[in-house]
């Protein structure tokens, strides 16, 4: 049985990244960092779900094979997919030098901000938690 202060400290760690992107994305130019907590912070709400109904917890950090795992087991995130694969290009490159550009603008933090909240929004759904 699922430790229910597991999953809320799953919940807490995500909600946190979330309300430093959205701090980061307001008050400062630091886009990269904000796509980057905002890639954390919909990894953390779908590793949460993960732990709350006993799916295979595989370590990660690509979205696209998190949702993967939520669908194989029958948890239809419907409208998940372009997010997932938005924010898994918000992880490396806004983190380590890369050899393709990576300009990361406001508009980029906001397309983040977007996907991280439809995450958000579906994972406390299953949950059945309020937002």
């Amino acid at each position: 049985m699922v430790d229910p202060i597991v999953v809320r400290e799953w919940i807490k760690k995500a909600d946190d990244d979330f309300d430093f992107a959205l701090y980061t994305t307001n008050d400062t130019v630091y886009y990269a960092h904000a796509c980057f907590h905002f890639q954390q912070a919909a990894e953390k709400y779908l590793k949460a779900l993960i732990v709350a109904k006993e799916l295979p917890f595989v370590k990660t950090h690509i979205m696209v094979a998190l949702l993967k795992i939520c669908e194989a087991s029958g948890y239809r995130l419907e409208g998940l997919s372009d997010a997932a694969n938005f924010l898994d290009g918000c992880y490396i490159a806004t983190r380590y030098p890369v050899h393709w550009p990576n300009e990361y603008t406001k508009e980029n933090a906001l397309m983040a901000r977007d996907a991280a909240e439809k995450v958000k929004l579906a994972v406390l759904a299953v949950l059945s938690l309020a937002s």
